[in-house]
């Protein structure tokens, strides 16, 4: 019988191989843009062959944009280097099952070179670099991931014939915390939950939200590698699913001029022997610690924007009155500031609101980390927070663009020094060809206004 908790051990899938049950093995890791690549291996072939080695695939995975084209100005990756592979080494931890595909399997995998060197743009490298550096400091992150998803009754395959216009919402009205109206599409979210269920995650509860049809299914915390790592299959599978019921839905910040999916992200930090850290004597409950790690949260925010916020679409989200944050700032459970500090004593943490459902986690959380570590190793003194309305303060706006998000990391000395010159020359090139292709298209709403007007 399969594990009630739906993680594998090798020889757990061995046996449930060798009994018929699971004859496929995905092999995966998540890209630039949070997705999940791979391949699907034959069950035994995985066992043989994979297990004890690893898989390759080619390293445009990392350097290409959404569409999957080869572009140009990445040092890792290019014609000139004859797109050459790097290896997927299986991270033995994340094996599972995956309840919503028949007879299948799935393990996540770390990125390396031929010799053994991890591929530095991984984004599941560069948080593992950031988590490395926290534990240097007897630290270790605890964090949870809120995505906010909407869902249509057509198709995906409907959605792209009618280029996404028209689309019909799961529900006709806002249903924010709305018993009938998760109610109307309880047999989609019930088969959300209980697959994640099946997958080996803690599924809490599932709730409406305010755009039509947007919905928001939530996980409970865990070490910030584990919640990255559920955070993308998480995302792969609800689509999927969805696509099984003839539905779809989309995590993309900002889908038409209604409210935007946000993917609120939680941190709590620990020291290594599993000892709470933040709550403490001082003001709103806070330890020293948990002042400077605050406050390196709030000094970096702008810098790691584009870590927050990846795509020309992430920052149409952020408007006054929206529930998405405009401006740099913290407040004891304030929701119009991009910091919102929540919970007491052992539940004490920090809620980034910055983030829409198209974050990359990784690089969300390591931003997160690094920001921290920012403000602990300076000693950064915390900054008195805003009570009111966030929007009306006079505190620094988050940037407006991706462009000017590309400009606030490329400037940033913090990021450089946390990631390195190569880390953060490969998302600048990433941010440039995604302005790039936004920037050479015509759009509707130029049409609209110029076909005949102008």
């Amino acid at each position: 019988m399969p594990p009630s908790d739906g993680l594998l051990s090798l020889d757990e899938l061995r046996a449930l191989v060798d009994n018929g049950q699971i004859d496929t093995v995905l092999v995966a890791a998540t890209d630039m843009q949070g997705r999940l690549q791979g391949k699907r291996c034959a069950a035994p072939y995985f066992l043989d062959v994979v297990a004890p080695h690893a898989a390759e695939a080619c390293s445009y995975l990392l350097a290409v944009d959404v569409d999957m084209n080869t572009v140009d100005g990445y040092e890792m990756s290019s014609w000139d280097s004859g797109y050459g592979d790097f290896v997927l080494k299986p991270d033995f931890t994340t094996l599972r099952l995956v309840p919503w595909l028949e007879g299948t399997a799935l393990v996540l995998c770390d990125l390396q070179w031929e010799d053994g060197t991890d591929v530095v743009a991984s984004p599941r490298q560069i948080l593992r670099k950031q988590l490395e550096r926290l534990a240097h400091t007897g630290l270790e992150a605890y964090v949870g991931t809120e995505l906010e998803f909407i869902v249509f009754k057509d198709s995906y395959e409907t959605a792209w014939q009618k280029a996404y216009r028209g689309l019909e919402p799961a529900n006709q009205y806002n249903v924010d915390y709305s018993m009938i109206g998760t109610g109307r599409i309880e047999h989609l979210l019930r088969r959300i939950r209980n697959g994640m269920t099946g997958a080996g995650m803690y599924v809490e509860s599932a709730k409406g939200e305010c755009n039509l049809g947007q919905h928001e299914i939530g996980f409970r915390y865990d070490d910030a590698l584990t919640t990255c790592d559920n955070h993308s299959i998480y995302k792969t599978g609800a689509k999927e699913i969805a696509a099984q019921e003839g539905m779809s839905l989309t995590f993309m910040a900002k889908f038409d001029e209604r409210e935007g999916n946000s993917c609120h992200i939680h941190m709590s930090l620990r020291s290594t022997g599993g000892d709470p850290v933040l709550a403490g004597e001082q003001p709103y409950g806070f330890s020293p610690l948990m002042e400077h790690f605050l406050a390196g949260q709030l000094a970096c925010l702008r810098d790691f924007s584009l870590f927050f916020a990846p795509n020309v679409n992430s920052y149409k989200r952020y408007a006054p009155g929206s529930f998405a944050p405009t401006a740099a700032a913290w407040g004891p459970d304030n929701r119009t500031c991009a910091l919102r500090v929540v919970g007491h004593d052992l539940a004490l943490r920090v809620e980034n609101r910055v983030p829409g459902g198209d974050v990359n986690p990784y690089l969300a959380v390591a931003a997160m980390i690094a920001s921290g570590l920012h403000g602990i190793e300076r000693e950064l003194a915390l900054e008195p927070p805003v009570m009111g309305n966030a929007y009306a303060s006079d505190q620094p706006h988050m940037p407006t663009t991706l462009g000017e998000a590309a400009q606030c990391l490329e400037e940033s000395k913090v990021a450089v020094a946390a990631f390195g010159e190569d880390v953060i020359a490969h998302y600048l090139n990433g941010a440039r060809i995604e302005l790039a292709a936004y920037d050479s298209v015509v759009t509707d709403w130029e049409r609209f206004r110029g076909f005949e007007r102008l």
